[in-house]
């Protein structure tokens, strides 16, 4: 009897040194992410897309939230430009900065992480970003599509997810015929840490 007390003593001892902080559950953001996620959440207003119709796009950085100058174009300065209605990414045809991008349809807040794949660059036949828009025929008002934003692998290969709210100046609403248009707010979120988390 004080045998098998001993042994079965034995068998709990090394069954409980054995646990190690290895078989902790981990700490997690909610998402089954381990710690806390945190991301660049920011919102761009008026930007100038070609108002005066000098033909040139206007180039945007989203990790510094600013406008970079033209003479960047050919570097991996920025990461999405705009002039008028269209868009480009740098990358592609566009630009060296190996950005790619796709036109998602959801609900903007409900995307927390990035679409594993479905990303282009652009080419010279296609834009990788189209269709954001509709164009009213009567009123001829451009309105953004809701429901549709991109989502982008960055120049410096970070996740951003993007949605468009105005094309008019201080973003009237409702915006009327002569209200001054080419002039961009959007939203966005930039994960920093090169994940595809958003929350």
């Amino acid at each position: 009897m004080r045998k098998q007390l001993t042994l079965l003593l034995s068998v709990v001892l090394i069954a409980s040194c054995s646990k190690s902080d290895d078989d902790k559950p981990a700490n997690t953001g909610g998402n089954g992410r381990p710690g806390t996620v945190k991301v660049i959440s920011n919102t761009a207003v008026n930007v100038d897309a070609d108002a005066g119709n000098k033909g040139t796009f206007t180039l945007y950085n989203l990790a510094e939230n600013k406008v970079v100058p033209n003479s960047d174009s050919a570097t991996a300065k920025w990461d999405i430009g705009f002039k008028a209605t269209t868009i480009i990414i740098n990358g592609g045809v566009s630009g060296p900065g190996k950005v790619s991008a796709q036109v998602v349809s959801g609900i903007y807040n409900d995307m927390g992480t990035a679409p594993e794949a479905g990303y282009k660059v652009d080419e010279a036949a296609a834009k990788a970003i189209t269709g954001w828009y509709s164009y009213n025929m009567d009123t001829h008002i451009i309105s953004p599509v809701a429901g549709k934003f991109f989502v982008l692998k960055t120049a410096d290969g970070k996740y951003a997810k993007l949605e468009i709210f105005s094309y008019y100046k201080d973003a009237p609403n409702p915006p009327v015929a002569t209200s001054a248009s080419r002039y961009y707010h959007f939203r966005y979120v930039l994960q920093p840490d090169g994940s595809a988390y958003f929350k």
